[in-house]
């Protein structure tokens, strides 16, 4: 039941988003696809998704990421990813895209595709429930990027890196996370899954 109502969701974001990319370009800027993993962690919800600038593509990303926190610490590991939206190297970082990320850790720096290249896939890095334990889902995340080069994030090395999503034809434009809220004194996850949006100019 709970896949089912999953899979409704997307398919209706799927055509919320080509629906808003072909009004606000006349058809010439829209959503093409969604492309997600299979690993991504079961707790939280859908936030809501964030989109480059028409015309802007993904071309760096920076992770948030929270450091070890020893024992009896509470670890969640990776909070949030940043995409970083341009039009090749002339005009680099001039929008941050974000959706929602969880409240723990700091940002890294940008890793940037060479050449004005895009990112076009990913990879997530995701440390399978535990029980009992300290959970902390998705741990790290890599991107490919449209000259077959793969950069991998500063996240942290628990858990295992799943198999890569589809692949955008033109490039990433945006993204949307599964984030679980703070719950107090319980178990924090933050980040548990991740779904990335295709343009095709």
């Amino acid at each position: 039941m709970e896949r089912c109502a999953e899979t409704k969701l997307l398919v209706l974001l799927v055509l919320w988003a080509i629906h808003c990319g072909q009004t606000r370009a006349g058809g010439q800027n829209g959503f093409t696809a969604v492309i997600e993993v299979t690993n991504g962690g079961p707790w939280g919800d859908w936030t809501w998704p964030d989109m480059c600038p028409d015309g802007f593509f993904a071309s760096g990303f920076s992770l948030k990421v929270e450091p070890p926190q020893g024992i009896p610490g509470d670890d969640t590991a990776l909070n949030g990813i940043r995409l970083h939206c341009s039009r090749g190297n002339s005009e680099r970082n001039k929008q941050v895209v974000e959706s929602q990320s969880g409240r723990w850790g700091a940002w890294s720096e940008p890793l940037w595709c060479p050449g004005g290249g895009y990112l076009v896939a990913f990879s997530l890095r995701v440390e399978a429930p535990v029980t009992p334990g300290d959970n902390t889902a998705v741990n790290n995340v890599r991107f490919r990027c449209s000259d077959g080069l793969e950069l991998e994030g500063p996240g942290l090395t628990w858990g295992e890196f799943g198999d890569w999503s589809g692949s955008c034809p033109k490039g990433v434009c945006g993204l949307q996370n599964k984030i679980e809220q703070p719950r107090g004194l319980r178990d924090d996850t933050a980040l548990n899954d991740v779904r990335l949006f295709c343009c095709h100019s």
